[in-house]
């Protein structure tokens, strides 16, 4: 089968998406919407509806035969087409196969240590992610996985098994409904597992005032981390820096003081969590 995948963006150098220089994969399409993403322009695949068209100044996006294309080489990167855009897509994805996505990291594969995969949702997309690490393993590389936790592990099997470690986000337990839009406590159970079999590198909580409900949150993660002290707990901050506008408009009180993120970190250490870290913006 000839594996094909929508993709957002790629960061070919970052340092924050796991252990050391890494590749960044960002794929297109996430099963959640949370009211704080930094990404809304991935949630959806485009319609193909073009609204967008008549509002690039370059001319970089088209409507041909009844579909959006993009131009890459005109773009000027100014991103009117995403803050247009109503259905949380966006018209410059690019669509890879394994062996062209597997070119593109083997480009780059002398200058970084692994490939971590997001988006969006990448295990979405497990079927293409497994064989694209396959492939990626064999140029020395480490593969990690930047996840919601929302996903069906008996789906995934192969795909853990080839990945080395995963990075998951756990936003909240009573809040999820109005949050992102989600009921099911599968993340904590995915977490759960993840933990049990060496998994898991990095946890992660978004503190978002009045919209998380925090210490449900907190206690429940360190009740799981705390037997096992190599896995970071980062507790985030929530910030405004790349919002569109309607989201700045209804968050902008829901931002914490740095105060308060040392209380939780206090909070978390004192449930016994090892390695509990801040970020702030």
């Amino acid at each position: 089968m000839k594996y094909k995948a929508e993709v957002n963006k790629i960061i070919p150098f970052s340092n924050v998406d796991g252990p050391g220089n890494r590749l960044a994969i960002f794929f297109q399409g996430c099963n959640i919407n949370c009211s704080y993403c930094h990404n809304p322009e991935t949630i959806n695949c485009c319609s193909h509806c073009g609204t967008c068209v008549s509002l690039c100044p370059t001319k970089a996006i088209k409507m041909v035969d009844g579909k959006v294309i993009y131009e890459e080489a005109l773009c000027i990167g100014c991103d009117q087409c995403i803050r247009t855009c109503g259905f949380n897509a966006s018209p410059k994805t690019r669509e890879y196969t394994v062996d062209q996505l597997y070119e593109v990291i083997e480009g780059y594969a002398p200058f970084i240590r692994g490939v971590t995969v997001s988006g969006g949702e990448p295990t979405q997309q497990a079927a293409f992610i497994t064989e694209l690490f396959k492939r990626v393993k064999g140029l020395g590389l480490s593969c990690f996985v930047d996840t919601n936790g929302f996903f069906n592990k008996e789906d995934m099997i192969e795909l853990i098994q080839v990945t080395d470690q995963f990075m998951i986000d756990i936003k909240g337990i009573n809040t999820l409904e109005t949050l992102c839009g989600k009921r099911s406590k599968q993340h904590l159970e995915n977490l759960q597992y993840l933990l049990s079999i060496q998994k898991t590198y990095e946890v992660r909580t978004v503190v978002a005032l009045e919209m998380v409900d925090i210490k449900e949150t907190l206690t429940s993660v360190a009740s799981l981390l705390k037997n096992h002290p190599s896995v970071t707990y980062r507790l985030i901050s929530l910030h405004l820096t790349g919002l569109i506008p309607f989201q700045k408009e209804n968050l902008k009180d829901k931002v914490p003081s740095k105060a308060y993120m040392e209380e939780l970190k206090a909070y978390v250490t004192a449930l016994g969590v090892k390695k509990v870290e801040i970020q702030s913006n």
